[in-house]
């Protein structure tokens, strides 16, 4: 009979931390309009609920404001900003701000007062507040203390292994214990990685997971794995102890693949084997952008106007930029903005990356660049299906060039239609170097390897975010 030691632990997986998230502010939000209508009964003198009160007095779009409130909180349903307190504390003061604002534009333009109900929407944003924060607070409570029962041993000290200590140190609060690592090199033994203790090798592995209490492994192995080295690995998940890659791990916490720790065939077992996307996923998204790219072309030719003045005024014509990228597959098209950056602005022809605070971009330009409304022109290569609405960035040709001799699977992004929107977008700012760039190239291909109708949609709700905030990039 297997130990206590040996028990599998309790353990949210990250899946299943953010569908805990939405279903926990799903309920808060039903209650907080509970209470309003309560509230909003009360005040009309009908003292208790009844079905009577809910079809005269309870318009259709008050059942909707749950869903309203769980979108203003999009960007918490990331989990790095939902186990802080702090940015979750933040992320729902902008939400109420934004609710407030949005309340009291409706208010003033609808044409009957008596369509929205003050006290109700008054009580539902109050109760909606009161409730999210407690929830999110016990649900780091929850996050943190299954960090502490989680306790990770790392088998090798190589490369992989310092990356990972690296990675843990970044993250806070911890998503687990780190207790230290094995590595079947004797002269490894005794050292540290990162302050973390390397205990001995392989074959001391099974007595050292009963005697720290190891809940989980993690297989970190730099090169070829010693025969009785995957004998024991079978053996410690045989008695119930997860046994996870380096990899895989990178990618739950960081939402992003390791592009330097990976192996020669990775692109073929990911791409080919794994995540190649299905016809429905292709026929939906497809159904997505031109849709999608019709509206955004009404927006901006309702705007087009001011946008044109306002570019004209400070720096003259012209107005679009137009310049060659590569879509998917590498077939190049000509992607077309509103020019953000002087005129001549690459007079050498030399294709230079964009910089925070670039002396290139005009006064008029930021502006653009940080709400994105230079972007919108590019709903018309949408609507000719050269883009995506959610894709990687589109680049050209010359930087492809440089940058796949520099950084490993860089043409792997090219899988993909690039997006006026992505991943790598939403979670890093711009890519001034080479080392940037090969950030962003991990958030690109995590996207690429685990894109779905619903991580489409996510990244287009955060975008609408990032614009409202002038975060954009």
């Amino acid at each position: 009979m297997a130990s206590d030691a040996f028990k599998p632990r309790f353990r949210i997986l990250p899946g299943e931390q953010r569908a805990l998230l939405i279903l926990g502010d799903l309920l808060m939000g039903i209650l907080a309009l509970l209470g309003g209508i309560y509230a909003w009964s009360v005040a009309d003198g009908w003292i208790r609920f009844s079905l009577e009160f809910f079809q005269l007095r309870v318009n259709w779009w008050f059942y909707m404001l749950p869903l309203a409130w769980m979108l203003l909180l999009i960007d918490l349903y990331d989990l790095h900003r939902a186990a802080d307190w702090q940015r979750t504390l933040r992320g729902v003061g902008v939400a109420a701000l934004v609710g407030g604002f949005a309340y009291l534009l409706v208010y003033f333009i609808a044409p009957d007062p008596r369509f929205i109900n003050r006290r109700a929407v008054a009580a539902f944003l109050l109760l909606v507040i009161a409730l999210t924060l407690l929830w999110r607070w016990l649900y780091i409570r929850l996050y943190t203390a299954q960090g502490m029962t989680r306790r990770v041993l790392v088998v090798g000290a190589g490369a992989n292994g310092h990356t990972l200590a690296e990675v843990y140190h970044q993250l806070n609060p911890p998503p687990f214990t780190l207790l230290g690592y094995i590595d079947d090199d004797p002269e490894k033994t005794g050292t540290e990685v990162e302050k973390f203790r390397v205990f001995s090798g392989s074959d001391q592995l099974l007595n050292l997971i009963e005697t720290l209490n190891v809940t989980e492994v993690v297989v970190s192995i730099t090169g070829e794995m010693h025969g009785q080295t995957f004998q024991t690995l079978l053996d410690v998940q045989e008695r119930g102890i997860e046994v996870t890659r380096m990899q895989t791990l990178y990618e739950a916490l960081l939402g992003r693949v390791p592009i330097h720790h990976l192996e020669s065939d990775w692109v073929l077992r990911s791409f080919v084997d794994e995540a190649r996307a299905s016809s429905f996923y292709l026929v939906f998204s497809r159904a997505l952008d031109v849709i999608g790219s019709l509206v955004g072309l009404i927006i901006f030719w309702v705007l087009f106007p001011f946008l044109a003045l306002a570019i004209t005024i400070d720096d003259g014509l012209p107005i679009f930029f137009w310049q060659p990228r590569l879509g998917k597959g590498g077939r190049e098209f000509k992607m077309v903005k509103l020019r953000t950056m002087i005129k001549e602005a690459e007079a050498d022809g030399r294709a230079r990356l964009a910089v925070e605070n670039d002396p290139r971009v005009t006064r008029v330009g930021n502006f653009l660049r940080s709400t994105r409304l230079d972007e919108l022109p590019q709903f018309w290569n949408v609507l000719r299906g050269e883009m995506s609405l959610v894709g990687p960035r589109a680049e050209r040709a010359e930087l492809v060039k440089k940058f796949q001799q520099q950084i490993p699977f860089y043409r792997a992004r090219l899988l993909a239609k690039p997006g006026v929107t992505g991943w790598a977008q939403i979670n890093y700012g711009y890519a001034s170097t080479v080392e940037d760039t090969g950030v962003k190239l991990e958030y690109d291909l995590y996207y690429i390897k685990h894109r779905s109708i619903l991580m489409d949609i996510i990244i287009m709700l955060r975008t609408v975010s990032t614009v409202l905030g002038r975060k954009g990039r």
